[in-house]
């Protein structure tokens, strides 16, 4: 079966489907000898490289799906390299053979919590998918009085310069003085959006921690900079949540 060649390469983790695309456009990449051209197909068969190394396609085919949990501290990004030359989460990373480990969505710079990461690129792709709806859960302090009328917006629909927002859920998870902790749920990867609805409002979010991304939870003995790699179960568990049939 062939398949369009940035399908291919974007499910053997090589980069993105975007990245792969790119890549194209500027003649980087050659299937079996020949410059490839966008909505060309291939198959697992036929020998790719880019700049001029192959990529050994059947062995990345052959790998079973492997998902890292990450415990992001503040203060790293979640690019391979950073022009300002700020850490970044792959620093911390094991090495992988055949492959290489692609981060399931992003946290920004100053925000710590759960990042899954994998070396499956057709799983990465569909959970980042808008159309899977995955809540993703944190843990919000912020600085400032809450009223009830301000709780009602946040579920309701707050005009954010990309369309209205809102959280599927927001609960109160206690706190003194100027500063409270909320959880909150939300079911879209847009950039920054927990922080940018509080913000809409004039509030100031002091604090933001990824707890939960659709049915796996940040551990709570897990410290931050440290992974653990989920076990099959808990890969079968997502893969499924995506309607996957098994582990490959």
């Amino acid at each position: 079966m062939s398949e369009k060649i940035q399908k291919i390469l974007a499910n053997a983790g090589v980069g993105s489907r975007r990245q792969i695309e790119a890549w194209i456009q500027e003649g980087r990449i050659t299937v079996n000898g020949k410059t490839a051209l966008i909505g060309e197909r291939m198959t697992y068969h036929d020998k790719v490289c880019i700049d001029g190394r192959e990529i050994k396609l059947i062995k990345s085919r052959n790998q079973k799906s492997r998902v890292l949990l990450y415990h992001k501290p503040e203060g790293e990004m979640c690019t391979r390299n950073d022009p300002e030359g700020r850490p970044t989460i792959f620093d911390r990373l094991p090495l992988i053979r055949n492959s290489r480990w692609i981060c399931v969505g992003r946290l920004d710079f100053n925000t710590s919590g759960l990042l899954l990461i994998t070396n499956d690129g057709k799983l990465a792709h569909q959970l980042m998918h808008p159309s899977s709806q995955i809540e993703r859960e944190y843990a919000v302090r912020v600085r400032g009085e809450v009223t009830p009328q301000v709780l009602n917006k946040l579920r309701t629909g707050v005009p954010l310069e990309d369309g209205l927002a809102q959280f599927d859920q927001i609960v109160d998870a206690g706190g003194h003085g100027a500063n409270h902790w909320y959880h909150v749920i939300v079911k879209e990867g847009r950039n920054r959006l927990v922080r940018r609805l509080w913000e809409a409002l004039g509030f100031t979010v002091s604090r933001l921690i990824r707890i939960r991304f659709g049915p796996i939870y940040l551990p709570s003995g897990l410290r931050r900079g440290k992974h653990v790699e989920l076990s099959d179960e808990d890969v079968m568990t997502l893969l499924q949540f995506q309607g996957q049939e098994e582990v490959h």
